[in-house]
């Protein structure tokens, strides 16, 4: 029998590598209650083929809601509904690049992004980083010589807040260093902020978006983490030429809105107030994890272990000691109960080998504890 869903757990194995939200979590009353509210108020246009920009509900709840959460409330001109990031990434490869371009990335960075790529035929060419994020410098000289070479670079796409798999966000200084490189270097950068409201001590540095009015610059959003992966919805802010590049397409043009009928429901809760009340539960519930996680890597990883502090989102990027290969131990990991992602899928061209990324947003703390002890057996039996 085909399965329901994407994520399945196998009997006796503590699921550490799925950066997914916990089922328990997901606000299905909350939905179920906004479902009912949009048709009985909205059943004739939620149900209808939607406008390609996305139905004016959301997109004005939307631009309200960031100017009074972030301070800067954007032209709705600049909006648009998407069907969550991935199918914003693969729009924007579509309209911003052809087979054979480079796109910068992040070392390490998101690896389905990556898989997005190739699926464009594109080149991605790893920029480093540290704790502060990405290397705005190195990505200006390898942004000049590659086109030096003759080679046509597309964007730089980078995961600004507690970035998957590093957990590091972009330090303010290197923001406003960034956005000032992509405008007089006529450089696209994709910021990706799925995991922005989800900070868990304090909120994170203003948008890239935010720092260039008018810059190169388009920002990604998604209700896949904040509210439920299975809505298919987020959004783009962008300059509205492009904006109106995206819309103008035959898909949009036949089928309008991606996800009419979701995002009628999610105009409802933004709107009743449900959507933040929803969050701010979320991110109380993830904090008590991480701690958890954190308190568990400190208790039982062995020495020569390191992890950078986690301030938000749902990983931690573990440093294991350089004779240590993640990808090799990951099937005696498995064998003994624990499961995690290898490091080397998170770069482009090899790398990675002594890393491993752990999440805590799908599992209770009692299973990131047993987890983590025997991830910590592992790693020791390993060394011996």
């Amino acid at each position: 029998m085909l399965p329901d869903i994407q994520l399945v757990m196998r009997p006796g194995i503590v699921e550490l590598g799925w950066g997914h939200p916990d089922p328990a979590l997901l606000p299905t009353e909350a939905l179920a209650q906004a479902t009912a509210l949009t048709l009985a108020d909205h059943g004739a246009a939620a149900l209808a083929y939607g406008a390609e920009q996305g139905p004016g509900r959301l997109l004005h709840a939307l631009a309200e809601r960031l100017g009074r959460v972030e301070g800067v409330t954007p032209p709705v001109a600049q909006l648009m509904i998407t069907g969550g990031t991935s199918q914003a990434l693969a729009m924007l490869c579509s309209q911003l690049s052809r087979p054979g371009d480079v796109v910068l990335v992040e070392a390490p960075t998101y690896h389905l992004a990556l898989r997005i790529f190739r699926d464009y035929g594109l080149h991605s060419v790893m920029v480093p980083g540290d704790a502060q994020g990405l290397h705005v410098e190195t990505a200006r000289t390898l942004l000049q010589m590659l086109r030096a070479r003759g080679e046509r670079v597309a964007f730089l796409y980078i995961v600004s807040n507690f970035g998957n798999p590093t957990g590091v966000s972009l330090a303010p200084e290197r923001r406003y260093a960034l956005a000032t490189m992509a405008r007089h270097e006529a450089l696209m950068v994709i910021e990706d902020d799925a995991y922005g409201e989800l900070w868990y001590d304090a909120p994170p540095a203003p948008a890239i978006y935010n720092l260039m009015p008018g810059g190169p610059i388009t920002r990604l959003g998604s209700f896949a983490k904040v509210l439920a992966p299975g809505l298919r919805l987020g959004w783009m802010l962008a300059d509205p030429t492009l904006v109106r590049r995206c819309t103008a397409t035959g898909m949009l043009d036949s089928g309008g809105c991606v996800n009419q009928f979701t995002a009628h429901i999610v105009a409802t809760l933004i709107n009743q107030g449900q959507l933040d009340q929803h969050i701010a539960n979320a991110r109380a519930i993830w904090r008590s994890r991480r701690n958890t996680l954190l308190t568990a890597l400190a208790r039982h990883l062995p020495a020569g272990c390191t992890w950078h502090p986690i301030l938000g989102g749902f990983f931690v990027w573990v440093r294991l000691p350089t004779h240590l290969d993640a990808a090799a131990l990951l099937p005696i990991a498995e064998a003994a109960g624990v499961s995690y992602l290898p490091g080397t899928r998170f770069f482009a061209t090899g790398g990675g080998h002594h890393y491993l990324r752990l999440s805590f947003s799908l599992l209770p703390p009692s299973e990131l504890e047993l987890g983590i002890a025997r991830l910590s057996k592992v790693l020791r039996s390993a060394r011996s």
